[in-house]
């Protein structure tokens, strides 16, 4: 049976209460002063252009400031460069008008892909790393047989790291087969791919990219004090689809890229 619990919380070290869960999308809602919208739309896609822009829906004096970490946003105008920006993400922008103490938050999302960073363990049959796509998890990638590549380029697949061209999933148990962590992995043996692909969506098959760090341990006992706290610092940076709770604007910097992938063989 496949673990698909997530994340929801720190790792209690000293208990010895070790998960073998996922990073948690924490699902938020606009929570603005009001109910005006920061930009024209809540969703932007990359161009096959250089830089691709988007400016607020109305010029006002001010600060901007975006979370988590990733975002190519410019504090003074509030334009984002949208090919800059970590695709995948789903991002909470705030504005503050001069001389005004109200602040006004929406939440935009980056087209593209992600991982969700977390242990996958090998003996439980977790070994497939499946692709979130506009930061939900429920959400279809759209374009599969239908002009949507994944490793474009190979990068990933030459190297050893498994994926499925068509569906953008990783086999985690072939890539360890493959020998990406040598003939006999050691525990916290760590490689970083870039993948190039292109979705047949508003992106218009623009090309993509997204890195992806992968970790190996023989079991949870050998996994290392730096692999828990990764996964800490990055708690509740993924933020998901909207409910009716509106996101705390005090929440930490933090950058949840690349997403940080933890094997696990036993």
């Amino acid at each position: 049976m496949k673990n698909t619990i997530r994340l929801l919380g720190l790792f209690i070290m000293n208990a010895c209460l070790f998960s073998c869960s996922k990073n948690t999308i924490e699902n938020n809602t606009t929570n603005s002063a009001g109910s005006q919208s920061i930009y024209t739309d809540s969703v932007f896609y990359v161009k096959g252009t250089a830089d691709f822009f988007v400016s607020p829906a109305q010029p006002r004096a001010g600060t901007y400031f975006s979370f988590p970490d990733g975002l190519a946003l410019n504090e003074t105008t509030g334009v984002i460069n949208v090919n800059k920006s970590d695709a995948g993400l789903k991002y909470r922008v705030s504005f503050v008008e001069t001389g005004k103490k109200d602040t006004l938050t929406n939440f935009i999302t980056i087209s593209g892909i992600n991982y969700l960073d977390g242990f996958y363990n090998l003996a439980k049959g977790d070994s497939i790393l499946k692709p979130v796509y506009n930061a939900d998890k429920n959400a279809a990638v759209p374009g599969i047989n239908n002009g949507t590549t994944f490793d474009v380029d190979l990068a990933l697949n030459s190297q050893g790291c498994k994926v499925n061209a068509t569906s953008a999933e990783i086999n985690l148990a072939q890539t360890v087969r493959n020998g990406v962590f040598g003939g006999t992995p050691s525990n916290n043996d760590r490689h970083e791919f870039e993948m190039t692909y292109r979705i047949n969506d508003n992106s218009s098959l623009a090309t993509n990219r997204l890195k992806v760090k992968l970790y190996f341990f023989n079991s949870m006992s050998e996994v290392t004090p730096e692999a828990f706290d990764i996964i800490a610092s990055r708690q509740g940076t993924i933020i998901g689809p909207g409910n009716t709770t509106p996101a705390p604007l005090a929440l930490k910097a933090a950058k949840p890229r690349p997403p940080c992938i933890f094997i696990v063989g036993r």
